[in-house]
C-alpha cells in the first residue's frame, strides 16, 4: 500500500491503520471466546459490532490513504498498487 508524505507521516499512518486492525482482531477474538463460552446474546452482538466499526474504521483509513496517492499521483499509484482511480472510487462505496 502506497502511503504519500514524509517518512514520519507514512510511519504514523501505518501505525493507525495497523492499531486499528489490531483492536478488530482483539474484538474478534472475543466475539469467539463469547461464542465458545456460551455468552449472552448481548455480549456477542455487542463485540461483533465493535469489530464490525474497527474493520470499518481500518477500511475507510486505508481506502482514504490510497485516494489520497491516487490524487497527488494518479499513474504511479496505478502501477504501483494495479488500482485506478475508478476502481478505488467503486471500493469505497462498497464500504459505504
Amino acid at each position: 500500500m502506497m502511503i504519500t508524505g514524509t517518512p514520519e507521516e507514512q510511519a504514523a499512518a501505518r501505525k493507525r491503520i495497523l492499531n486499528r486492525l489490531r483492536r478488530a482482531q482483539g474484538q474478534l477474538t472475543g466475539v469467539i471466546s463469547a461464542m465458545e463460552a456460551g455468552g449472552s446474546c448481548r455480549d456477542v452482538v455487542t463485540q461483533l459490532a465493535a469489530v464490525t466499526s474497527a474493520l470499518d474504521r481500518a477500511g475507510f483509513a486505508i481506502i482514504s490513504s490510497a485516494m489520497r496517492d491516487c490524487v497527488i499521483d494518479p499513474e504511479a499509484t496505478e502501477a504501483a498498487e494495479g488500482l485506478t482511480a475508478e476502481e478505488l472510487e467503486k471500493l469505497f462505496l462498497s464500504l459505504a
